[in-house]
Order: C-alpha cells, then sequence, then structure tokens
C-alpha cells in the first residue's frame, strides 16, 4: 500500500457507503436487482479496501495509527481528526465485513422500497464506521446521530406489526442518552479551556485535561448514562427486545452486530479514560449492574416463546460479560472483554440471520410451531447448530476465548466475587440455547406447514458461510486478534491509573492548600478599632 492511499484509507472506508448511498439516490428509477447489486458491490468494495488496514496495521504499536488530522473550526478548536488503534480496529472490520452479509440477506425478505431501504443502510454504515475512527468529540457525536435516523427509518418503516411503537421506543432512549453526553460533552469542553488555555475538542488532547474530583462524578454519570442505554446494561434495556423484534432482519443484524458496540465502545475509549476516578468510585455498581444483567437476560431469554426475543435477550446477557471485562481492568479481561464485542457481533449476528431465514419461510417465530426441522433443513440445521455452539462458548469456536479471558481478568481483579455469579450465566446461556435448538430441529415433524419447507439455496449459503468460517477462525486462531488489541489495551490501562493517581494528588494538594489558609485565617490577631 501506498504512503499516500494508507494516508487516506480511512476517508475511502468512512465516505465509500456514504458515496454509494449518493449514487442510488441519484440514480433514477432502477430494477430492484440493480439496486441491490449496486448496494451489494458499494458494501464489499467497502469490505476489500478495510483490509489494507489489517495489512497495513503495525502489530506491538499501542498509538493510533492512519491517523488524519485537518483543521475545521480552528477558532473552537474543532477538527477532522480521524485514526484507529487495536482497540478500534477490529470493530471497524467488524462493520465493513457484515455489511454486504447484511445486503445479501435482503434479497428475498425486502420487497417494498428497495431503494430507500439500500440507501438507509449504506448511511448506517457510514455513520457506525465514522463513529469508530472518531477523534474529535465534535466528530464522534456527529457520527453517533447519523446513525441514529437510519436505525429509526428501517425499524418503523420495514418493521413488523409494532414496528411504530418499537421505533420511538428506540429513538426516545437513544436521543435522550445522547443529550446527556452533549450536556457532559459542553461541561468537559469549557474544563478543557482553563486546564489546557485553548478550546479544544480533540480527544487526545482532552486526556491531558485533569478533571477536577467532584465534577467527574457528574461528567462521568452524563457520558455512563448514554453508553449504558446504547449496551444496554441492565436496567436500560427495555428497548432492546421490542427493537429487535420488529425490526426487519438486516436491521435486526446490524443493530445486534455492530450498534450495540457503540455502548460498550463509548466506555473505553470515552468515559473510563476521560474520568477515571468517577469511572472506579462507580466499578462496583457497573460491575454489579453487568452480572444482575448476565443472569437476568439467561433466565428471561429461557422462557421466551418467540425465537427472535430469545436471541435478543441473550443479547442483554452476553453484553453484561464484555461490561464486566472492560471493568475489571486487568489487561486479560479488557482484552476479553473487547474480543467478545467482535464474538457477540459474529455469533448473534449469524442468529438473527438464521431466524430470518426460518420466518422467511414460515411466517412465524414462534418456537411451539417448529420440531424436527432438522430432517428436512440439513444445511439449514448445520449453520443453525454452528452458530449456537459459538453463542454458548464451546472450546474451538469464537465465544469461548472470549468468556474465558473476561472470566479470568476478572478472577484477578479488585473484584474477584463477580466472577463465580458471572459464570453462572455460562451455564444458563447452554441451558436456554441447547433448550431453544432442541425444540427447533428435533423431535417429530408433526406441523403439517413444516413438511414443505425448502432448504438454504445457494445465496443463503454465501449469506451464513462467512460468518461461520469467522466462528471456526476467531476460536481456532485468536492470537491473530489478540497481538493486535493487546498494546492498545495495556496502554489504556497504564495512562488510566496514571490520570487517576494524578487527579487523587491534585485533590489532596487543594485539601492541603485549603487547610493551609483556614489555619492562618485562624491564627490572624484581632484589629483592634480602638
Amino acid at each position: 500500500m501506498t504512503e499516500l492511499s494508507q494516508s487516506n484509507i480511512l476517508n475511502w472506508i468512512v465516505f465509500l457507503p456514504l458515496a454509494g448511498a449518493l449514487l442510488l439516490f441519484l440514480l433514477p428509477g432502477g430494477s430492484r436487482a440493480v439496486l441491490r447489486w449496486s448496494a451489494l458491490l458499494v458494501s464489499t468494495a467497502t469490505f476489500v479496501v478495510s483490509l489494507g488496514l489489517l495489512c497495513g496495521f503495525q502489530t506491538g504499536e499501542a498509538g493510533m495509527q492512519f491517523v488524519i488530522l485537518k483543521p475545521w473550526i480552528e477558532s473552537w478548536g474543532i477538527s477532522y481528526h480521524v485514526g484507529i488503534d487495536g482497540i478500534s480496529l477490529f470493530l471497524v472490520l467488524l462493520t465493513t465485513f457484515l455489511s454486504p452479509v447484511v445486503v445479501l440477506s435482503t434479497w428475498s425478505a425486502v420487497k417494498e422500497k428497495v431503494k430507500t431501504f439500500m440507501i438507509l443502510l449504506l448511511v448506517l454504515e457510514c455513520g457506525m464506521l465514522g463513529a469508530f475512527v472518531a477523534l474529535d468529540m465534535v466528530l464522534f457525536y456527529l457520527y453517533w446521530e447519523v446513525m441514529l435516523l437510519p436505525m429509526y427509518l428501517l425499524i418503523g418503516v420495514w418493521g413488523h406489526e409494532r414496528r411504530i411503537y418499537a421505533a420511538v421506543k428506540f429513538i426516545l432512549y437513544t436521543v435522550a442518552g445522547s443529550l446527556l453526553m452533549l450536556v457532559g460533552f459542553i461541561y468537559l469542553f469549557w474544563l478543557g479551556k482553563q486546564s489546557l488555555g485553548y478550546y479544544t475538542t480533540d480527544l487526545l488532547e482532552l486526556y491531558r485535561v485533569v478533571v477536577p474530583y467532584q465534577a467527574q462524578f457528574w461528567l462521568f454519570l452524563s457520558f455512563a448514562l448514554a453508553f449504558a442505554i446504547k449496551v444496554p446494561m441492565f436496567p436500560f434495556h427495555t428497548w432492546l427486545p421490542d427493537a429487535h423484534v420488529e425490526a426487519p432482519t438486516a436491521g435486526s443484524v446490524i443493530l445486534a452486530a455492530i450498534l450495540l458496540k457503540m455502548g460498550t465502545y463509548g466506555f473505553i475509549r470515552f468515559a473510563m479514560p476521560l474520568f477515571p476516578n468517577a469511572s472506579l468510585a462507580f466499578t462496583p455498581l457497573v460491575m454489579s449492574l453487568a452480572v444482575i444483567g448476565i443472569i437476568y437476560g439467561a433466565l428471561v431469554a429461557m422462557v421466551q416463546p418467540d425465537l427472535k426475543k430469545l436471541v435478543a435477550y441473550s443479547s442483554v446477557s452476553h453484553l453484561g460479560f464484555v461490561m464486566l471485562g472492560l471493568y475489571s481492568l486487568t489487561a486479560s479481561g479488557v482484552v476479553g472483554g473487547i474480543y467478545q464485542m467482535l464474538n457477540h457481533g459474529i455469533s448473534t449476528g449469524a442468529l438473527f440471520l438464521i431466524v430470518g431465514l426460518l420466518y422467511e419461510r414460515r411466517h412465524t417465530r414462534l418456537i411451539d410451531q417448529f420440531g424436527g426441522l432438522s430432517s428436512r433443513l440439513p444445511i439449514f440445521a448445520f449453520f443453525f447448530m454452528i452458530a449456537t455452539l459459538s453463542s454458548i462458548g464451546l472450546p474451538g469456536l469464537n465465544g469461548f476465548v472470549g468468556e474465558f479471558l473476561i472470566l479470568l481478568g476478572t478472577f484477578g481483579s479488585a473484584h474477584p466475587g463477580y466472577v463465580y455469579f458471572a459464570a453462572s450465566g455460562v451455564i444458563l446461556s447452554a441451558v436456554y440455547m441447547l433448550w431453544m435448538f432442541r425444540r427447533v430441529m428435533f423431535g417429530p415433524l408433526e406441523n403439517p406447514e413444516n413438511k414443505n419447507l425448502t432448504d438454504l439455496n445457494l445465496r443463503e449459503i454465501l449469506v451464513m458461510l462467512p460468518v461461520t468460517v469467522m466462528m471456526f477462525w476467531m476460536g481456532l486462531f485468536p492470537g491473530a486478534f489478540l497481538s493486535r488489541i493487546e498494546p492498545s489495551v495495556q496502554q489504556f490501562i497504564s495512562q488510566y491509573h496514571q490520570k487517576a493517581a494524578v487527579a487523587v494528588q491534585a485533590r489532596a494538594e487543594e485539601d492541603r492548600l485549603a487547610k493551609t489558609v483556614e489555619f492562618s485565617t485562624l491564627k490572624e490577631p484581632a484589629v483592634s478599632h480602638e
């Protein structure tokens, strides 16, 4: 890769989907086939270009790479600043990898307003990629907002019976979180001017700001609540099952596989490093909510009659593991948390694709309507089985590596007791996923409507094959991923503790000066007025 192409590769990756959306918009008419193939071509080209990040990424380098820094609004310190490190590298690749898979999955599922649907998918991809690479707070917030409208429309226009309710609930929850983050950002912007002497919205510059001890708690809450809603953490999760159930298959895959990672990514990129002391103070609460989410999500998933709702609640459980790993603040725990973000994207994305394929054939997601499908759909049963085993963390598949590292890191953290409760989530996950698989795929084929079902065709096999290959690849060869993630995680943990120590010292110095002034005032002799 040439130096020129390396310096602009992030621009190509982020704006190629947007350019594709614009071309589709300007395309006069166009058959459904042309629109679908055009969107598939653009999303595939974006993935191919993104592979340049993997080829050019310097393994062992902890800092930002492929950086682009251009002044934007100089008087306010706002710049176009993008870059990636080991934390964001594979989240970008996950987005570009799944986007063509999602487009291919819509071939027969989306039959109305195909042009608008494909434009929204491409705009949504641009917003997600931009958020993962943004290193300026204003730029990040713009991309964060860009993601909301396309997903809102995907749910509200192409969703199922209660789509309007689910879409409104989704937008209300996420916009509320966005506004909280905006308020916190404005205050942080003002504090940055006081500390640095100049206005800036550059994230790497704001990392240098030592936020006053008390202010950290309010700022952390404003950011953390926004990201907790997006994860979503218990008890902010109630919008997620409705959004998943009512969304079209493509929307559910993107929502589970990528959009939810914006919350966990937001914690490790913004809330934790910017406000380390407050983050440490809230660690027991966050880890407790994570464990509650793991167990609660698993128990609720176990009693769901709807396949899609079961997978949705499994997301609440699995993302609880991610938050537990991030807040363990150990190298293995944080690395495991990041790896589990990727694992969840692949495994849960595959499960939603499978539910979508089944829904296209039977137009129902109720588990009790199935049974014995393996005899009629052997290829479908194979992909379903692999995705199920991946989701429960079978050794040799991707889910095992992330969960093992998280439990190992949590056990070695300052709060090892949480690992015992979290481990029960692994057992519960096996219970509800295997029970669900047995009820759908095995037993007698009694329902007459299931006896004429057809197995996967070539296009549907091509949808499932890439994600299935990735499950094995990430499970058998995790070193290729972990070696690029670990240096950035080590730097994150080191800087996190250093900044927390500086804030503690600053607070101690303020307390000492305040006591000195108070003592001096008390010792001043009274002035006579005679």
